[in-house]
C-alpha cells in the first residue's frame, strides 16, 4: 500500500501530570462516540508535575463540543499524520531525508503494527510540513 499523509490538527491540553487524568480527559469522548485515531500523553522532562494530553481526530459538533468541555483546544502546531507499509529502516531514510533538506521536527511519535505503520509528526512551520510531506513520502530504507 502506498504511503499517506494528511496534515491534521491535533487537540491539546496541558495538565498536572496526575493519576487518572489521561481516563478523566477522555471519558467524554468515549460516552460520546468519538473514534480517536491518535491519543498521546505524556509528562514534560524536567518538569515532572506537568504534563500534555493532545488527540485526533475532532470533527463534528458534538466532538467539538467533548473536546472543549475536556478542556482541549486545536494545536497551532503543523503536524501531519503518516502511514503506510513498514520497512525495515524506513524511520531511518524518513528522518534522514527530512534533515538533509534542513528541516527541525519539533516532535515524532511512531509505531508499527503488524506490517503498517502510523507515526505523527510536527513541524515548526507550515511551510516546513508542506515540504516535508513529499520527502516522507518518496523515502526508501537503504538496502543491506
Amino acid at each position: 500500500m502506498a504511503v499517506s499523509i494528511k496534515q491534521v490538527t491535533l487537540w491539546r491540553k496541558e495538565v498536572e501530570n496526575q493519576p487518572g487524568i489521561l481516563a478523566k480527559t477522555l471519558e467524554g469522548f468515549a460516552y460520546g462516540g468519538a473514534d480517536l485515531e491518535v491519543v498521546m500523553g505524556y509528562r514534560y522532562p524536567g518538569n515532572e508535575g506537568k504534563a500534555a494530553i493532545e488527540v485526533y481526530p475532532v470533527s463534528g459538533r458534538k466532538v467539538v463540543d467533548v473536546a472543549q468541555a475536556a478542556g482541549l483546544s486545536a494545536s497551532t502546531i503543523p503536524t501531519l499524520l503518516v502511514k503506510g507499509d513498514n520497512k525495515a529502516g524506513l524511520g531511518h531514510a524518513i528522518a534522514q531525508a527530512i534533515a538533509d533538506a534542513g528541516i527541525n521536527v519539533a516532535f515524532l511519535v511512531a509505531q508499527v503494527i503488524d506490517t503498517r505503520y502510523s507515526a505523527v509528526v510536527g513541524f515548526e512551520t507550515e511551510a516546513d510540513a508542506k515540504k516535508a510531506a513529499p520527502l516522507i513520502k518518496k523515502a526508501k530504507p537503504r538496502k543491506g
